[in-house]
């Protein structure tokens, strides 16, 4: 342990700055939880104060979600007690612990598709009249609700209509149906804009005054370090310390987290631009999300399209590989047309998509990791003969790619439904080294992972390009656009409102393209 650890480390009355000491609302002694012979949870001690954001900082596989999981009732701790509210919790049972005011917001979203916004907030608990589900009043008081947040969204509108980032308001909605006396937040923000993320923190700051704990878990430095009271910081299952927010630097925060100092982030590249691999012209969408989009992706190079959450950039990326239904426009794929593209046909002509949630598009949870990176591949020759799958090769080949990218557990009979958020991401992005691409369409990709995966993924993205694939990057984070592209598309309300190459990318070039309307370069592709 560092000195710095060991100074950090001593135990602290759940006191929360600017308010005088109180008995914590949450308190959990000694807390582990086992599956088989592992240990996800390993003797944790945590206390929760009302009104305090508090959050839980560490590593994907660190056991943030197994721990928020027991204090929220869908896991039984293996040892250690949870105290809540001045009692000693004695059994599991989700529908008590809400009941006592303990409500969450997971990554994966509780919802359900075919019900309304209305439907889904107060499912349950609708309420009656003359013996019938009065769904008049349910939708007025979801309206009352969501009106109270500051969200827009659609109290009518069917939840499986609505965007990734209006599920996750309707999420957040959900949690705050009731008498909530401590919230559980997973990674909310993933999703939503700035203007949304806003809103967001707002409503923190009004449930904190009203006295409500938070446990809030993110890997964004910029929001901890504006929302959070107290940070406690998990590796290996293990509580590492717990510390004032307004004492600890960013850098420090990272080397409590991974156990060693992480300089350098984003890896050099070294870009060597050369035939335009990927070739955009005038496309337009039927949804109408991108209107007249123009851009060129080189072999050698990392382009990005940068821009605010639901400005198009996704919808971009979505629509090359043929998941977008194409009003007009056409793409060129090294130099060859591409009239009509389709995710087998955009596969076999060398270019492979990462979508930007995992968990609904990228993979299959339920099925093992060995036929989560294999699935793209399987008629190839290295996989089959014959239509006859060649499962020791098919293993072999796996294994191989699991040991490169350092996927923990290395087990490929795993389900991937079992793992991590960083190293589910890992199984996906292991599906483009299977066969042969060349043109690479990374969206979000490391969103809801920590540092040291995201180094990891940046690692990946700079071998691909420096060994002369083009690399689409499509990200809402603009440390990392900076950081890797050597060519930024930024898109604003579907058009391309600037591109940037080389020495001319920077923040405040961005952010100008963010809110002012399409001004393309002298030159640029028409």
């Amino acid at each position: 342990m560092s000195a710095m650890t060991s100074a950090m480390s001593t135990s602290r009355s759940p006191t929360v700055a600017g308010l005088p000491a109180v008995e914590p609302l949450l308190r959990c002694r000694g807390l582990g939880k086992r599956f088989g012979s592992h240990r996800a949870v390993d003797g944790v001690d945590l206390e929760i104060a009302p009104g305090e954001v508090h959050v839980l900082f560490g590593e994907n596989g660190a056991g943030k979600s197994t721990l928020i999981n027991m204090i929220c009732g869908v896991l039984e701790p293996s040892e250690g007690s949870i105290e809540f509210a001045g009692v000693t919790r004695l059994h599991t049972d989700c529908l008590s612990v809400r009941a006592a005011g303990i409500s969450s917001v997971f990554q994966e979203f509780s919802l359900i598709p075919d019900l309304t916004v209305a439907q889904n907030l107060f499912l349950g608990r609708e309420g009656s009249r003359f013996g019938w589900v009065d769904h008049a009043a349910a939708a007025r008081r979801a309206a009352g609700l969501i009106g109270d947040l500051g969200f827009d969204v659609d109290v009518g509108a069917r939840v499986g209509d609505l965007s990734r980032a209006h599920q996750q308001m309707v999420e957040i909605a959900k949690a705050l149906t009731g008498e909530v006396r401590l919230l559980i937040l997973d990674e909310p923000t993933a999703s939503l804009t700035e203007k949304e993320a806003d809103r967001l923190f707002q409503v923190i700051a009004e449930l904190k005054a009203k006295g409500v704990g938070i446990i809030y878990v993110s890997h964004r430095m910029r929001e901890i370090k504006a929302i959070a009271d107290r940070i406690t910081v998990l590796r290996d299952g293990r509580r590492i310390t717990t510390v004032e927010a307004r004492e600890v630097s960013e850098g420090q925060l990272i080397e409590l987290m991974t156990g060693r100092a992480v300089d350098v982030l984003y890896p050099p590249i070294d870009h060597r631009p050369g035939a335009p691999a990927l070739v955009v012209r005038d496309l337009v969408l039927e949804n109408g999300a991108v209107a007249g989009v123009s851009l060129e992706v080189r072999a050698g190079e990392v382009t990005a399209l940068a821009g605010l959450v639901g400005c198009g950039k996704s919808e971009i990326g979505r629509a090359v590989f043929g998941l977008e239904d194409i009003e007009s426009g056409e793409f060129m794929l090294h130099g060859r047309a591409m009239p009509d593209p389709r995710p087998d046909r955009m596969l076999d002509a060398g270019l492979v998509y990462f979508p930007s949630d995992r968990g609904a598009e990228g993979l299959a949870l339920g099925r093992p990791i060995l036929e989560n990176t294999s699935m793209a591949s399987l008629h190839l020759p290295d996989f089959s003969r014959l239509r006859v799958l060649r499962k020791d090769t098919e293993r072999r080949i796996v294994n191989g790619i699991a040991e490169e990218l350092q996927l923990r557990p290395l087990d490929v009979g795993k389900a991937v439904g079992a793992l991590s958020g960083g190293n589910r991401q890992k199984v996906m992005l292991g599906r483009g080294l299977t066969r042969d691409f060349q043109v690479f369409i990374f969206d979000e990709p490391t969103v809801g992972i920590d540092v040291g995966a995201k180094v990891e993924v940046y690692e990946m993205i700079r071998k691909l390009t420096e060994s002369g694939a083009a690399v689409l990057l499509i990200s809402s984070e603009l440390p990392e656009v900076i950081g890797l592209a050597n060519r930024v598309y930024v898109i604003h309300r579907g058009k391309v409102a600037a591109e940037l190459q080389g020495g001319e990318i920077s923040e405040e070039a961005i952010l100008r393209g963010f809110f002012i309307e399409s001004t393309p370069r002298p030159g640029g592709i028409q």
